[in-house]
Order: C-alpha cells, then structure tokens, then sequence
C-alpha cells in the first residue's frame, strides 16, 4: 500500500543533511514564534482551565509548561497544556493549504524531549529534524483533497493534520522503526478530527491541545508495540480511512529521500500574525487601516460621526462573519470587529479583545454601520481572497481601500526585526529580558544544541507573574 508505507518510510529515513539552508531559516522562525505565541497564551484564561484540569493527574512529571515556574507534568498533559497555549489567543502561525503547522508539533517535541531517558537524548539537530518532519507530513496530507485548499466548513484542520503531524514528529524523535512510524500515524487517524462549530470558542484550543497531546500518545503506542490498519491513507471506497476527512481525496506517495528531498516548506512559505485573531481578519485590518488613513486626510481627523455606512467586502465564511461578537474568542473570529477596531482605534492588538474593549458603546455604534458584501471573485483561501472596505460618508462621498497581501503573509514575509518584535513583546509577558534574549540565541542555532531537551526546560519563569 503505497501511501502508507511511502510516508512511514519517508518518517523513518529522512536525515538532517535534507534539510536546506532555506527550509532550516523559515522553521527556526516558526519555532520562535510558535514559543512566544504560547508563552503569552499561558497568561489566557483558556489556559488555566486547562492547567488546573491537568495537575489533576500530576504523575510522571517531567515536562514543562509555558511560563509556569517550577511545575512540570506528564509528557501528554504538558503537551496538551501547551499546545492550548500556542492557540489560545488565534496568535499562532497558519500555512497553506489552511491548517496551523507550529502548534501541534512543538509542544508534542518539547514534552517528548524531556522524557528521554540520559543515554538517548536528542540533540538540536534531531529536534529541528523531528520538526520538519511534522510539517511536512501534514503539508503533504492536506495536499491530497481540493477541498482542503479553502477555508474549512467542517473539521478545524490542525485537530486532523496536527494529530497526524504530531505523530510523525514524535515517531521521528523518539527514533522508531519503519512499522512502529506506521503504526503511529494510523493510530493517530483514530484519534483526530474537532468540528468547526466550536470555532469562536474557548473549546477551539483544545482542538490544537489534542492533537498535539493525541499524536504524542500514538507514538509511544505504536513504540509498545499496537496495530492499526495499514489501509488509513488509501482512498478505500465503503470504508474510510484518511478520507473520511476531507472530500476530493485523491492519496500520493510520499517520496522516500535519496541524497536530497525538496521540502514542502521550501516551495510554500507560513503566515505570521501580527496581532491576535483568525488569519482573514489581517486583510481587512489592513483594508481599515488605510481607509482611516483617508478619511483623516479627507476630513482633518478621524470621525465616526462623519460615516453613513462601513461596507465590508468579504468572502463566504460563515464562522468569520460575526456581526455583534459578544466574548473574546468571537471578536476573534469577526471580520465586523476587526475592521471597525481598526477604523476607531488606528490598531488591532492583544488588548483589543479585552471584555471592556469589546463592548463599548462607541464600538457597537460603528458595528451597527456595517454591511457586508461577497464579490464573487473574493474566493475563502487564504492564498487568493482580498478584504475592501468602504466608507459611505453623510455627505455622500465614498472612500474606498483593498488589500490583497497582508504583512507577514507568505508572499509578504514578516522581517526578521519584525518577527523578534513580535517575539519580545510575547514572551516578556511572563520571561525576564535575559531568558528571552537566551530563547532567541537558542533557537536560531537549534543545530548547535547538545541536549534538545534544554529549550523546553527554558521556557518556564524565574518569578512567577499572575
């Protein structure tokens, strides 16, 4: 059976010198951000529902959490812990076809790293290597369905990817055979897939938590020794394996290594957020944002008494058009939200989902101005779509801006100032400055690392802040 055995063979025998300079630069910028996206996660709420569930079963605890001083947990708990984190603010980065790669890898990664017994430790290399090789399973898989391409109507993405690519990543730290990395990812079929209806909602982290927890768990099952059918990737027809995922499914082999491999994550580049709501709502930040700009120029200043209407054009996407979000997790997933923030306040940033922020009364007046529209041409893919708005003014005038590219999308990248702006800011929430300066250097020579297992136990607090 091809598929199955091309990506086990793939996990198994793929070597760090198939990594190249360009695939090892953009995955040492997702493990940054992907560390400082979870470091300020820990400070949610979401996340210490989470913590106090999992000290619950605090036994076998040799695995850091984010940002927690002292407290270790079980390898699947801290996981899950920390893979809450990493999605707890929809700060985290977001590839194409659309899924969030980092989340679900990293923290399956770290937890495993620090349970590895003295005489089999990985090094930074192996951990760089397991790391790819996770985002490169889930790249291939989302590859083999159309429909995958789009923005999601049905499973949340990283709750099915990421538990495959958590596997893998695992099943290659943890060294195993070529049936035991089999073994793992079909275990790991059986235990993926969240819905999107719990998108918007405090239940969304959990579905990156999971994965990343569920796909660390298959791993150690496939190491003990459990079965799972050798049939999970083909397109079977009357009994779904893979497939039962995702519609247009249409399975390749993965190609095993020669004396090179061409990365997915060579050719396709990662989206990183600048502020902290779902990836569409950067194209019509920007779109607001430079409509304000106008308006002052037009007016002298910013007025919302000067607006008649606001007209959003948008695609279809029903969990992202959210007229009047009434929690955090909502006004994350609003269009509506995100551009009149922008228009009333010049930004959209880590304060602006703050319950206070959310329903003031200035706010909720210029979200009862907007309509919305859906161009035809305005496709749900983050690869094509476009965010325009339009200001109607009393006067009859209109002002109108469109962005088609986003800074810090894959064909806009982030600069490296940017991203470690982005990464200060994140991780001094619950890092002193030397410890965060410390993670930077750690990370961008991860090769260099003689014990993988020290970046995980670095990412905890000297003082813990609350």
């Amino acid at each position: 059976f091809p598929q199955f055995s091309s990506f086990a063979s793939f996990i198994h025998g793929v070597q760090p010198e198939h990594l190249s300079e360009v695939v090892r630069h953009r995955s040492k910028r997702m493990i940054l951000d992907s560390i400082g996206v979870g470091l300020v996660g820990s400070t949610t709420r979401v996340f210490n529902i989470a913590l106090r569930y999992c000290q619950l079963y605090a036994s076998n605890a040799v695995s850091s959490v984010y940002g927690r001083k002292g407290l270790k947990l079980s390898p699947t708990l801290a996981a899950f812990t920390n893979g809450i984190a990493a999605h707890s603010m929809d700060f985290d980065d977001t590839w194409h076809p659309a899924t969030h790669p980092s989340g679900a890898v990293l923290p399956a990664l770290l937890a495993a790293s620090q349970m590895l017994p003295p005489s089999s430790k990985s090094n930074g290399q192996d951990f760089l290597l397991a790391f790819n090789v996770g985002i490169e399973v889930q790249g291939r898989l989302m590859r083999f369905s159309t429909e995958a391409h789009n923005i999601p109507k049905r499973f949340h993405p990283p709750s099915v990817v990421g538990t495959m690519d958590s596997a893998a990543a695992t099943a290659k730290l943890l060294s195993l055979n070529v049936t035991q990395c089999a073994h793992a990812l079909a275990i790991a079929a059986s235990l993926a897939g969240a819905p999107m209806a719990n998108a918007a909602t405090q239940a969304k982290p959990l579905h990156i938590g999971n994965a990343t927890r569920l796909g660390l768990e298959a791993a150690h099952l496939a190491a003990r020794g459990m079965e799972a059918s050798p049939l999970i990737l083909d397109d079977i027809p009357e009994c779904s394996g893979f497939s039962a995922f995702y519609g247009n499914y249409r399975p390749k082999p993965l190609p095993l290594p020669a004396s090179s491999h061409e990365f997915l994550l060579e050719k396709q580049d990662v989206a990183f957020k600048r502020f902290p709501a779902h990836l569409g709502m950067h194209w019509i930040v920007d779109a607001a944002a430079s409509v304000r700009n106008l308006l002052i120029n037009y007016s002298g200043s910013f007025s919302p008494s000067l607006i008649h209407a606001i007209l959003l054009r948008i695609p279809v996407s029903k969990y992202i058009n959210r007229p009047f979000p009434e929690s955090e997790h909502q006004a994350r997933h609003s269009f509506q939200f995100n551009a009149c923030t922008d228009l009333l306040d010049g930004e959209v940033g880590l304060n602006s989902f703050t319950d206070g922020c959310i329903h003031r009364q200035e706010l909720t007046e210029l979200l009862a101005k907007v309509l919305v529209e859906h161009p035809e041409d305005n496709i749900a893919n983050f690869d094509k779509m476009y965010g325009e708005v339009a200001l109607v003014l009393e006067n009859g005038d209109v002002l109108t801006d469109r962005c088609d590219t986003f800074y810090g999308h894959w064909r806009k990248p982030l600069s490296r100032e940017s991203l470690l702006k982005k990464f200060r800011s994140n991780a001094s929430h619950v890092l002193p400055e030397d410890k965060v300066n410390s993670i930077i250097t750690t990370v961008e020579n991860l090769e260099n690392l003689p014990d993988s297992s020290q970046l995980a136990s670095s990412l905890s607090l000297t003082d813990l802040q609350e």
